[in-house]
């Protein structure tokens, strides 16, 4: 049996346009959605696969406002037994921060008898991309981490994780656990939620926490967006005229019949 704790982040969707804040210290989600990154959402599928094909639980936790409670209950549509929200304002807590009121929820929970086998994250957030989370919060539970996992296998009490190499080739890890992975997307296909899922999911009751600690904040000194790319044309002809160009152009991009 696996215990998994899966944490995710309130992120706008930057599917449309992206705007900087006017500090240019968070994306401005005024006309944007609210998400998850697509590597928590690769990390929510692996929980719940993992609890399942154990017999154990799959629990998300969120730091963030009460706005964070859609991204929890669409978690738990998915298949998550158990939520947990630390309130607070996430813009004030930076990668340190975060990982450790993560920290300070998984000794709370083992000192009253529940105990997380294993600790998922995102790789990074799409919204400030830090890459930290994950290993500082292995570092302040003393537990081995592997980063940029694609898939997983538990077996008795050690775990299996699957990532891409530098070189294009896949590397696999052989962990004890307890442990912590940062989940890449691509491993695995994300599920979407059903209409009873949903319905289950407003039925089950959200653990509201307190952060233990003031945030000292992410230090950070500004966000910067690239500049958008110019788009480019080719003209090949007009009319039949063109039809010797398109032949070429295929052949050049290595389409045959």
């Amino acid at each position: 049996m696996t215990n998994v704790l899966v944490c995710i982040k309130r992120v706008p969707d930057l599917g449309g346009e992206i705007r900087l804040t006017p500090d240019a210290m968070a994306v401005d989600d005024t006309s944007l959605g609210s998400t998850v990154s697509p590597h928590e959402d690769c990390a929510v599928e692996l929980a719940i696969q993992t609890a399942k094909d154990t017999g154990g639980t799959a629990t998300v936790l969120t730091l963030g406002s009460s706005d964070s409670v859609e991204q929890l209950r669409n978690a738990l549509a998915l298949g998550c037994t158990a939520a947990v929200l630390v309130e607070a304002d996430g813009a004030a807590y930076g990668p340190a921060d975060v990982a450790a009121a993560i920290a300070d929820v998984v000794r709370a929970h083992e000192a009253a008898g529940t105990t997380y086998d294993l600790v998922l994250l995102g790789n990074d957030a799409s919204d400030t991309g830090d890459f930290q989370v994950g290993i500082r919060l292995a570092y302040l539970l003393d537990r081995p981490v592997v980063a940029g996992v694609s898939t997983l296998s538990v077996e008795g009490d050690r775990v299996t994780a699957r990532g891409g190499s530098p070189d294009g080739g896949t590397e696999v890890f052989d962990v004890a656990l307890p442990a912590v992975l940062t989940v890449m997307e691509g491993g695995v296909e994300p599920r979407y939620p059903s209409i009873p899922g949903r319905m289950k999911a407003k039925k089950i009751a959200i653990e509201e926490v307190a952060p233990t600690r003031q945030p000292a904040g992410a230090g950070r000194v500004r966000l910067t967006l690239p500049e958008a790319q110019p788009s480019q044309v080719t003209v090949l002809g007009e009319g039949p005229d063109a039809a010797g160009a398109v032949v070429d152009l295929l052949e050049k991009l290595g389409v045959t019949r």
